[in-house]
Order: structure tokens, then C-alpha cells, then sequence
């Protein structure tokens, strides 16, 4: 069992941020750290006090983090980017919000001496002596120190200080990881003050000392244990009074804390296959649960509870069951066409979910290519009368400035050209599909042929399918590329009408060019054409994908199945070394890399033969690499062993910090399960005769960091994780066991009163009797659980003064 802790994150907007460029605006990015570590870095909107981001993240940490911290800056080409301000959430404020954190929250200064990180290895002990006792204190070691100076490291130096009495350790230069096994003593006077207090600076010749951090520890406490020992993390100055809020501007955010103690697998077993056997029954189970849960599920839970159902039934291999089962339901109690699938009902969030973790690099295949056009040639495009712009266009070859129906039709002629081009992609797609989403909107188009048989309901199995892949994946894609991951940034404001403008004329397609749609904005008429071409277009793709045998489906599966999909692709830089010596003596060679299921491989182009680096069962850890290492904050090593079982470590260095959290989230989550897996690690390099962090001459010393395996981030292209999510679900049920015994009341009562139970194993084939039993059994395993009860800093071993 574990436990297991996340974060989930969505950074709205900002609002009456300050300007920090001389036009009188900002280009505002925000980055995400948790206990000073960046996790997170979303897009920068350029020129505006106003941002809107709307970005999502989960991001899974060990259980043991403090305060994550969202930073606004703003983003200068010819300088270093400026600080506007921060909002700090800490663990206990999250805590303190079961349902999540949400609104605005004012934006504070950033005080150089609340910038603390890392933690300090002491060891305290009071010492009897022949008048009196004595307080020792050794000053052992620290780690992850925040770099105050330019070459990406401190000159760490700890003061000591009891009862007016002030002692420092030497200074260790360059390192973020000092070790200095120096021993300090003071005299214990009665009377005298309670607090010991221990101080981490960064030396400076020329300026004012960095403050790094403190600790203080009650004395009177520590008395009675005698000696204490540990890792205690610095904390830090909050004496200085706080400038006022508000001034800074405010942050929209979502943030919300999930703990989880997962339990064995047997433990979910009886929850799993209750649910596994409603799915296989399909609508003929008696007293069904799934409805009972959509009923009782709260709009603003059901995509949460529906991606968790979703990936539950995924990893059992009856996705496409359970969906059948929704649509079933679904389209019992719809009686209008045109409303059917229009509602945020259970099945139309369990679709969109099934769409994003099935069919995802199905849709970057297709699309892809012309939203990479689009964004590259940032041509002014507009069809809406009222708001074409000619000023912004110029002037054409002849000289002149182009009339607005000029600017009309070449809007026209471009939207048409991208609207072609992604239908004829769409249409040649059909074998590229997946073969569970095939089989999937199969089961889909046929229930709604059952269900609407008439001749004048003839295109509402195709309007049913298109629905989901136009109108909730495609367009959506298509008018937020980076939400899903085809584009690292967001549109400027000339591209993201575009693309607006192109989602609009696919969600007309999809809709099968119906006259409400074409009533709602007449001035896409120019369009008309291309869309009712692409309206029999796309019934063609989908009587083609949806022609699909069992048989063959079958074999597409098994062929799928043997290949090792990619994890994560793309360029990295790895680092080769060209002899020993200083910093320059190494250089990095651009290679792209391919992480499978199998093995670590690159090759010198995407489409050339690939080497295979490192095998994934040899991997024993995956980190970042100091910034003084090699110049750039965006270094990651890859420790493991060659086929003769030495250690070996690559370089590997990323363009940002986003695609350097991803590759490691990535590389950790395939090795979870290999055995040997490091506990530290070195976050610098062994350069000349010593390590770069701790300055430790012997190569094969014990790391001075601890590794950093739990922090991962959650993506589409995730392996499933069978026990969380029956963990997920069966939490979710615990909040509506109330309502689930109710609700049994009820129907017991309706049921002796209609009629007499004919056998004594009747009772016990109730679905819902069942489920309220495994709920209880839960209950039981999780009170028996050890990790339910564990402290959250078994390190700290002695209580801070507050």
C-alpha cells in the first residue's frame, strides 16, 4: 500500500497586473513551484495586464510537500524577466479545502528572504558537566540550497546562535549541497532564552550576505529527549512586515489537494468486479448501479467521476462495454434527436474522456500538420463584416489598400483551402483510427439506428458520431491547440481568430450543415460551399470507419498490441564529453529521442534507424542536473547500469522548463517498477577529482539529494493505474453512501410490498446491497491500513519555535 498525494491546477487568468515594458504592458507568463522546485511553466500572453491562460495540470508529489507557489512574470528577449508577484497556497490551506481552492487571490511581493528552499542535517544534544549543562549543536550537512548567485550556486556559511552568543561555520564555496561536520557548544543557563537558532547565509565579498534560510528549536524540549538528530527543512524570515496587498494585481486560480491511501489490489478486487459485472450484463441487470451514480453525481464531479470510470473499465478491457451501456442509457430516456448527446450527462464525459486517452495521437496525426500551417503562416483572416480590419492588413502587390470584400474573399479562400485540407486528412484517416475507437463509435452509430429507425432521422447516427469527434475533440483542438498538446504555446490574437473561424466551419460539418446552423451566423455563407461538400465527405469517413468486422477488429488490436508505442518523442540535446577538464572541454549534440516500454533510444533524425540508448529495466534514476553544471537549468541525467552491471549516467538537456519536467515525469513512470532504484543521487557532475554539488572527491560516494521518483505529471498518454483509480471511485462512493442506503431502503420497502422473494440467495444478488457491503469492507481495510496513520514528516524529529 502507499500513499499517494496530487495536486490538480487550473491557472485561469490574471487581472490589473502592473506594466513592466515601456509600452505601458506586460507579456505575463506564470510559473508553478512546488517547495521551490519549477514544475509548471504556462504560456506567455503577450502585451496585455489582462491574461488568459485557462491551463490544466496534475501533478502527483510524495506527501511530504509544504507550499506550492504560482509566480506571475513577465517575459523580456534582452534581459532577464522580471518578478511581478506571487501567490503562496500552503499544504494546510489546501488541506483546509476538501473541495479545492477557488477565485482570486491577490498577487504579493517576492521577498529575497522568504525565497527559502532545501533542508539542513543537525544533530543536537545536551551535555551534563560538572556546573553546568551544555547545548551542543553539530552543524552536519545541507541540501538544495536556492542559488543566490549568478553562476547558479551559493557560498553556504550556517550561523549558530544561543543566548546572545553568535558562532558560524566556514564557507564552502560554490555548492548548494555543503557538507561542513562542524560541532558548536553554549553554556545552559537557568533563565536563559528557550530558542536555539540556526541560520544558513550565502557569503558575498561585495554585497549584503543572502539569507538562505532558518531553523529554531525549543531547548526546554530537547532537554528531556537528550540527544536529537535529523533532516529539518529551513524556514523562512517572516519578521519583516508585509507590503499591501492588491497593488500587484490578482491570479484566477483552481487548485485542489487529494490524499490517497491505496490499498493492495485484492482490496478493489470485490468493487471492481461488481462494476465489471453490471458492464457485462448491459441493460438487462436488475437494479443498476451506474445510473444510480450518474444520478447522485453532482455536475461539477461527473467528467472527474466519468475519466475515473473510464480508465477503470479501460484497464479491465471493457471500455467499449461500458460506453455501449451509457449510450444505451442514454438514448432510452431521449425522445427528441436533436437533443441527443447535447447534455453533460455521464456518457457524453465518459466519450470525451475515452476520446483524449484513446485517440489523442490519432488526432495529433490529423491534425497536426494544418494547425502547424495555420500558426506559421499568421495570415489576417476574418468572414465577420463588422469586424474586418483593413489598416491591419497593408497594402497589396498593386500598391493599394485592399477593399474589405477583397479582405472577404481571400478570408474565404484561405478558411476553404484549411477546411479542405483537414477533411481530405480526416477522410484518408480511417485505417489510422484505433481500432477500440472504431469498434466504439460502431457500437455507437448502430444503438442510434436501432433507436431513431425513420426515414427522417436517417443522418442522427452520423450527427451522434460526429458529435463526439467534431464537436467535443476536433473543435475543441482545433480552437485550443495547446490544451491538447499540439502547439507548446498559445495563438496570438490574429491566429487564434483563425482558428476559431476553422472550428466554427467544422462544427457546421459535423452538425451535417443543418439550416439552424447555418441560421446562427450567416456571414459564414462563403463557406457554404466547402461545407456541404465536406458534409458528404465526412458520412463517407464514417460509414467507412465504422464498417469495421470483429474479426479484423481483433486483429488490429493484437497488431497494436505487440508494438512498443512510443511513451514521449522528440529532440534532446545529450551531452558528450571530449576529455577531462573545465566546463568547455563539453559540448551537446542534438539527437532525437524515442522512450518506449522497452528502452530509451535516439537517432540522428526522427526518421532514421534508431540506437537504443538505455534498456528501461536498467534505469535507476532519472533527475535534474544542477545549473552550474553545464550553464542551463534545463539538464536532466539518466542513471543506470550498462550490460555489465556498472553505473552509467547520460546528459541530457531540454529546451524549457516544461519539456524537462515532462521527459522526467515520463522516464519515471516507465521505471517505477524496476528493482535498485536510487535513493540519492548527485544533482551536480564529477568533473576533474570531485563532485560539483558536495565538492566529495570519491566518485562512487552516496548521493547528496535525495531522488525525487513521486513527482510525476499526469497526461493523456499515462499508463493506467488500476488501483488508484478503484481507489478514486470507491472514495467518490463513500461520499454518496448516505444517499446509496436510502435509496436501498426505498427500493427494499417497494419490493416487499409488490412481492414475496422467491429463494433465500435473492437478497443477495441486489447489486446495491452488494455495493453498500464493499463500501463498509473498504471502510475496514482502509482503518487497518498503517499508511492511513503515518505522519507526513517522519524526519522531523524535534518542534520548530513559532
Amino acid at each position: 500500500m502507499a500513499k499517494r498525494s496530487s495536486l490538480s491546477i487550473r491557472i485561469v487568468e490574471g487581472k490589473n497586473l502592473p506594466a513592466k515594458d515601456i509600452t505601458g504592458s506586460s507579456d505575463p507568463y506564470c510559473i508553478v513551484k512546488v517547495d521551490n522546485e519549477p514544475i509548471i511553466r504556462t504560456a506567455t500572453v503577450w502585451k496585455t495586464l489582462c491574461p488568459f491562460w485557462g491551463e490544466e495540470y496534475q501533478v502527483h508529489l510524495p506527501p511530504t510537500f509544504h507550499a506550492v507557489a504560482f509566480y506571475v512574470m513577465d517575459e523580456d528577449a534582452l534581459s532577464r524577466d522580471d518578478v511581478i508577484g506571487k501567490v503562496c497556497l500552503t499544504r494546510d490551506t489546501l488541506a483546509a479545502h476538501p473541495k479545492g481552492f477557488s477565485g482570486w487571490a491577490h498577487l504579493t511581493e517576492v521577498d529575497p528572504d522568504e525565497e527559502v528552499q532545501g533542508e539542513i542535517h543537525l544533530r543536537l544534544e545536551v551535555v551534563p558537566g560538572a556546573r553546568a549543562c551544555r547545548l551542543r549543536c553539530s552543524v552536519l550537512e545541507a541540501r538544495d540550497l536556492a542559488p543566490k548567485d549568478r553562476n547558479g550556486a551559493s557560498d553556504p556559511f550556517v550561523r549558530v546562535r544561543y543566548n546572545g552568543r553568535t558562532q558560524e561555520t566556514s564557507i564552502v564555496k560554490k555548492s548548494c549541497y555543503p557538507r561542513w561536520n562542524e560541532t558548536f557548544e553554549f553554556e545552559l543557563e537557568e533563565g536563559g532564552t528557550e530558542a536555539l537558532c540556526v541560520e544558513a547565509w550565502d557569503w558575498d565579498l561585495v554585497s549584503r550576505n543572502d539569507f538562505l534560510g532558518k531553523v529554531v528549536f525549543n531547548v526546554h524540549r530537547l532537554g528531556a529527549a537528550q540527544q536529537e538528530e535529523g533532516w529539518f527543512r529551513l524556514q523562512p524570515d517572516q519578521s519583516k512586515s508585509r507590503q499591501e496587498e492588491g497593488n500587484l494585481g490578482s491570479l484566477q486560480l483552481e487548485v485542489r489537494l487529494r490524499d490517497e491511501t491505496v490499498l493492495p489490489s485484492g482490496c478493489y478486487q470485490p468493487l471492481v468486479q461488481l462494476l465489471c459485472h453490471e458492464v457485462k450484463l448491459g441493460i438487462q441487470g436488475p437494479r443498476q448501479l451506474i445510473p444510480l451514480i450518474e444520478e447522485m453525481t453532482s455536475t461539477e464531479c461527473r467528467q472527474e467521476v466519468a475519466t475515473n470510470l473510464l480508465k477503470l473499465f479501460l484497464g479491465q478491457g471493457l471500455a467499449k462495454e461500458f460506453l455501449d451501456l451509457l449510450f444505451q442509457l442514454e438514448l432510452g430516456r431521449t425522445s427528441e434527436a436533436n437533443t441527443l448527446f447535447r447534455s453533460n450527462s455521464l456518457a457524453s464525459k465518459s466519450m470525451e474522456s475515452f476520446l483524449k486517452v484513446a485517440g489523442m495521437r490519432y488526432l495529433h496525426g490529423v491534425l497536426g500538420p494544418i494547425i502547424d500551417r495555420i500558426f506559421e503562416e499568421k495570415k489576417y483572416v476574418e468572414l465577420d463584416p463588422s469586424k474586418i480590419e483593413v489598416k491591419d492588413v497593408g497594402c497589396s502587390g498593386l500598391h493599394r489598400p485592399q477593399t474589405e470584400a477583397e479582405l472577404l474573399e481571400q478570408s474565404a479562400q484561405t478558411l476553404r483551402a484549411h477546411l479542405g485540407a483537414l477533411l481530405s486528412a480526416l477522410c484518408r484517416s480511417v485505417r489510422a483510427c484505433p481500432a477500440v475507437v472504431r469498434a466504439t463509435f460502431r457500437q455507437l452509430f448502430q444503438r442510434v439506428r436501432e433507436r431513431f429507425p425513420s426515414a427522417q432521422h436517417q443522418d442522427v447516427p452520423f450527427i451522434a458520431v460526429t458529435s463526439f469527434l467534431c464537436l467535443r475533440f476536433f473543435s475543441p483542438a482545433i480552437m485550443a491547440p495547446k490544451l491538447f498538446h499540439l502547439r507548446e504555446r498559445h495563438a496570438d490574437a490574429r491566429t487564434s481568430r483563425t482558428l476559431l473561424l476553422l472550428a466554427k466551419a467544422v462544427q457546421n460539418v459535423g452538425n451535417m450543415d443543418t439550416p439552424a446552423s447555418r441560421a446562427k451566423e450567416a456571414w459564414m455563407e462563403p463557406l457554404q460551399p466547402t461545407v456541404h461538400q465536406g458534409v458528404a465527405q465526412l458520412k463517407d469517413f464514417i460509414t467507412k470507419l465504422v464498417d469495421i468486422e470483429e474479426k479484423e477488429e481483433l486483429d488490429l488490436q493484437r497488431s497494436l498490441s505487440l508494438q512498443a508505442t512510443p511513451v514521449k518523442e522528440g529532440p534532446l540535446f545529450i551531452h558528450r564529453t571530449k576529455g577531462k577538464g573545465p566546463l568547455m572541454s563539453s559540448s551537446f549534440k542534438k539527437l532525437y529521442f524515442s522512450l518506449t516500454t522497452e528502452a530509451l533510444s535516439f537517432a540522428k533524425t526522427p526518421s532514421s534507424k534508431k540506437c537504443a540508448l538505455i534498456k528501461l529495466a536498467n534505469i535507476r534514476a532519472a533527475e535534474k542536473v544542477e545549473e552550474k553544471s553545464f550553464g542551463s537549468s534545463h539538464v536532466m541525467q539518466v542513471i543506470y547500469t550498462d550490460d555489465a552491471g556498472r553505473p552509467q549516467t547520460s546528459y541530457l538537456q531540454c529546451k524549457c522548463v516544461n519539456e524537462l519536467n515532462q521527459w522526467l515525469s515520463a522516464l519515471r513512470k516507465v521505471s517505477i517498477n524496476n528493482t535498485g532504484l536510487l535513493g540519492s543521487y548527485h544533482p551536480g557532475v564529477f568533473r576533474g577529482d570531485k563532485w560539483s554539488c558536495c565538492h566529495q572527491k570519491d566518485k562512487t560516494d552516496l548521493g547528496c539529494d535525495k531522488t525525487r521518483s513521486q513527482v510525476t505529471l499526469q497526461e493523456w498518454n499515462d499508463p493506467l493505474d488500476h488501483d488508484l483509480e478503484a481507489q478514486l471511485i470507491y472514495r467518490h462512493l463513500l461520499g454518496m453512501e448516505a444517499a446509496l442506503r436510502e435509496k436501498h431502503r426505498e427500493l427494499s420497502t417497494s419490493t416487499e410490498a409488490g412481492s414475496v422473494p422467491t429463494g433465500p440467495g435473492e437478497a443477495l444478488e441486489d447489486p446495491l446491497a452488494q455495493m453498500l457491503q464493499v463500501l463498509q469492507d473498504l471502510q475496514e481495510a482502509h482503518s487497518r491500513s498503517p499508511a492511513s496513520s503515518e505522519p507526513l514528516e517522519p524526519n522531523c524529529l524535534l518542534e520548530l519555535q513559532t
